[in-house]
């Protein structure tokens, strides 16, 4: 009888090729029956080792963090009132966390694993989480069902996603800002009309037309100026725009969540605008639109280089897929999944084909910012629309509770974007509310003037997504009435401030830059123009540290000078400047400060 190992290697004092001396009949053959019974029984070994090798492992989530609004349940069946009191806290907090919208896994233990829940089960803890919503004055919406099916001894169970989303006591709705960016006429606007307006387009452009400011743009259909469109959804997750509410005052009171998307420019001569919006609006994310027939072409690779710069999180819309073959739509998203793997992105391309995918990459997204997912929809025919609006709903903010808390604690600032002139109202500024709280009646200074000084001014009535407003926090888009304040003392890029704070201001400062391109070399003398979040004006290098020039990829400490009057610049902020096809980008790392006045 020869002797193997399991692995088929012979066995220590046996030959392959010897005969065996165990069995007696040395020299004979081995019987042929039970060289059956020994064939048999190495099957019955190998079958059983396969099924332990090919049993699927039990499916995991990441474990529970303690920060954060998901929260992992097993089961919620006829819990105690001492426990129920307990669980409405706990979904107390992480509503707090999520600002206002939490994610709760049921059927999941705390470390991840994915047990599941029978039906039974599942209905009851279902019912439970109602209760528990109801009793913090929430919703739910339940998101998805899975089965969980990993082992062929067990029945199948099931997992549910559901999402609470209760609107915080001191906030009107939940409030996010998207840029919306792309080449020129890759259907920014047009898919914005639909989004907006709740009517798919007729392909000739009708849905954009509400969305354009100026006569030029509607004769072009070309987006020249940055407009502001919003979108709401209900406690529910249900679509609230113009085509139930006749006034955006309407769509805010029946939105529990709004997305306020910022239509930029995409022709290159309209650059500056694009960025403007980028640096001065802080959007929470970025929705990148390429058309399908035509792919990465023009500014489309600007736009996604000035997004990644910014670290602002970004998504892709491949639209008009209504006007070429499925393959053409193919190749498109094949060309974008290979810019987004080239080393200067390092993204994860994530597809969107399902309501599951939709659901899961609005929850990766917020989590990794690596995740980018494609949708791939018309809006013509309305082709995978639904998708978008899943994801929009979903999406959760970037900034946690404690963040927030701590940028209210702040004295307040308002950087101005926008300046007006409105009839029975007098001078408004549009812009952001970067810290602190404003309140109706509150009095301010804004500057810097030419002069370098800050004049006193009181804030009249607030208005957030055109609906009044009595308080504004760190955060948060809205516009400003001044009352009789002359406009002619205002201009974009200036800050409204508490006097408390002791603004400083500066004509020369010091960045940290990495030059991301330049046809030759970045000199002592250059002249380009800065933008720091709402600033934006032309400044010369005046002197680089530790070097004589710079080229595309290197890095250096940069002191630059403004050329017409002084800022006012905070520490840290991000930096980019541009001349031409020279980009860079960096970060404040010293400013020059000058006296200031008061007026």
């Amino acid at each position: 009888m020869v002797g193997f190992s399991e692995s088929g290697a012979v066995s220590p004092g046996h030959s392959r090729h010897g005969q065996g001396s165990g069995s007696g009949n040395n020299g004979k053959k081995t019987s042929k029956k039970s060289r059956t019974k020994r064939g048999k029984r190495g099957r019955k070994r190998r079958n059983k080792k396969n099924n332990r090798n090919n049993r699927t492992p039990p499916p995991y989530f990441p474990p529970e963090a303690e920060e954060g609004n998901i929260e992992y349940k097993l089961k919620l069946v006829n819990p105690t009132q001492y426990r129920f009191e307990h669980l409405a806290t706990q979904l107390k907090w992480r509503l707090q966390e999520g600002r206002g919208e939490a994610v709760y896994q049921i059927g999941v233990e705390d470390n991840g694993l994915l047990v599941g829940l029978t039906e039974a089960d599942m209905k009851a803890s279902l019912k439970t989480l109602k209760k528990m919503a109801e009793k913090v004055g929430a919703d739910i919406t339940l998101l998805r069902e899975r089965e969980v099916d990993y082992d062929l001894d067990r029945n199948t169970r099931k997992i549910a996603e559901v999402l609470v989303r209760k609107v915080p006591d001191d906030q009107q709705f939940l409030d996010l800002r998207v840029a919306v960016l792309g080449n020129v006429d890759s259907g920014k606007s047009t898919l914005l009309g639909v989004l907006t307006q709740g009517e798919l387009d007729n392909g000739r452009g009708r849905a954009r037309l509400n969305l354009f400011r100026h006569l030029h743009e509607i004769q072009t259909g070309r987006t020249s100026s940055i407009s502001f469109e919003i979108l709401g959804f209900n406690s529910k997750g249900e679509v609230v725009n113009y085509s139930e509410s006749r006034t955006a005052e309407e769509i805010c009171e029946s939105s529990s969540k709004m997305i306020t998307f910022i239509d930029l420019a995409g022709h290159h001569k309209y650059l500056k605008t694009t960025i403007f919006g980028l640096t001065s609006y802080c959007p929470d994310f970025a929705m990148l639109v390429v058309s399908a027939n035509t792919g990465i072409a023009g500014t489309t690779r600007e736009h996604l280089g000035l997004a990644m710069a910014l670290k602002v999180p970004i998504f892709i819309v491949v639209s008009k897929v209504d006007l070429c073959s499925r393959g053409t739509v193919e190749r498109t998203v094949r060309q974008l999944e290979r810019v987004l793997k080239q080393p200067g992105c390092n993204k994860v391309p994530m597809v969107v084909s399902t309501p599951d995918d939709a659901v899961t990459a609005a929850q990766q997204f917020a989590q990794s910012a690596c995740i980018t997912p494609i949708f791939t929809l018309s809006s013509v025919s309305g082709e995978s629309l639904d998708l978008l609006k899943v994801f929009l709903n979903i999406l959760p903010p970037l900034s946690n509770s404690k963040e927030q808390e701590e940028l209210m604690q702040q004295l307040t600032e308002f950087q101005v974007d926008e300046i007006y002139s409105v009839p029975d109202v007098g001078t408004v500024v549009g812009g952001t509310l970067y810290s602190g709280v404003c309140r109706e009646g509150e009095r301010l200074v804004v500057g810097p003037t030419d002069e370098g000084r800050f004049l006193r001014l009181k804030v009249g009535s607030i208005q957030r997504n055109r609906s009044a407003c009595r308080v504004l926090r760190a955060g948060q888009a809205a516009t400003l009435a001044l009352g009789n304040f002359d406009r002619s003392l205002l201009r974009k890029g200036m800050v409204m401030v508490s006097p408390k704070m002791n603004p400083t201001i500066c004509c020369q400062f010091e960045a940290a830059i990495v030059l991301l391109f330049h046809a030759k070399t970045f000199r002592r003398g250059s002249q380009v123009t800065v933008h720091v979040g709402n600033v934006r004006q032309t400044a010369t290098a005046e002197c680089l540290h530790g070097k004589d020039e710079l080229r595309t990829g290197e890095r250096a400490v940069v002191r630059f000078c403004f050329i017409k009057h002084p800022e006012y610049l905070r520490l840290g902020a991000k930096l980019l400047f541009r001349e031409g096809v020279t980009k860079g980008i960096g970060h404040v790392t010293h400013s020059d400060v000058i006296m200031i006045t008061f007026g």
